[in-house]
């Protein structure tokens, strides 16, 4: 029988506890607590190689743990059968860093890989969502069969995004969705991932290192280092915070040109 939720009324989609990752004899993530919440877009930010990209993966599945727990939807993963497991991938979406569409495949074929995966549709329906999901990102129709190799990199994250929307998840990961943007690109990234949280109900999970964007996108900001979530709360709660590494990524030269 498939586990029940946990904690249907709880106020969190993602609940990580005690969550350790080792490659070889280097922890990445020592003990690690965060929740996120439902509705909200937290920035999840912290040194170059601190292990950000790691948690995203560790929650997903791709990067096994040594300990600790994860429920996601009030789901305890580790205690999920296949169907239950599949059911909770079912409601999430994932950006990859550099968006990772394959290079193979047509934009078309990018966005309709996790439809082919979850769902059994017509060839004309899956054609519709993925005009639909391209419109949905700012991109025209046509782009669905260009190849990525054919995308500025702006169109590739974008592209990116649509596919990780088209099974109309209520989880998002984003994984650096800024990265290699120019600032004019980046900015509207930023504005269209605000604009689809608030129009769809989006929960996202955002790793960046991008002020801009905890700036203007996110509600909630979770630092991590060495291993553990050091601070969490709004950006003011990262201003007045005296953490050594806080202060200097908030208050150093490029935090003064964001601020103004």
């Amino acid at each position: 029988m498939a586990p029940q939720p946990q904690s249907q009324t709880s106020n969190n989609i993602i609940r990580v506890r005690d969550i350790t990752v080792q490659f070889g004899k280097n922890r990445i993530l020592d003990g690690l607590n965060l929740d996120v919440k439902r509705g909200e877009i937290l920035g999840f930010v912290g040194p170059s190689g601190a292990g950000k990209s790691v948690l995203t993966r560790t929650i997903i599945g791709l990067v096994p743990k040594l300990a600790g727990s994860i429920e996601v939807f009030g789901i305890d993963l580790d205690g999920a059968d296949a169907k239950a497991r599949r059911g909770v991938e079912r409601r999430w979406g994932v950006l990859f860093q550099q968006g990772a569409l394959f290079s193979s495949l047509t934009v078309r074929q990018n966005i309709q890989f996790p439809i082919r995966e979850y769902l059994s549709l017509s060839q004309r329906l899956m054609d519709e969502i993925t005009a639909a999901k391209l419109v949905m990102v700012g991109l025209k129709p046509e782009v669905a069969d260009r190849f990525p190799s054919e995308l500025s990199g702006g169109m590739i994250k974008r592209v990116a995004l649509a596919r990780a929307l088209a099974l109309d998840p209520e989880l998002v990961f984003l994984d650096e969705p800024t990265s290699g943007l120019d600032p004019i690109g980046a900015g509207d990234f930023d504005e269209l991932v605000r604009t689809l949280q608030r129009t769809l109900g989006l929960t996202v999970f955002m790793v960046t290192h991008d002020l801009d964007s905890l700036y203007t996108a996110c509600d909630r900001i979770a630092v991590l280092g060495n291993g553990k979530i050091i601070a969490a709360g709004s950006v003011a709660d990262m201003q007045a915070s005296q953490h050594p590494w806080l202060r200097q990524y908030f208050h150093g030269k490029r935090a003064r040109a964001v601020m103004g």
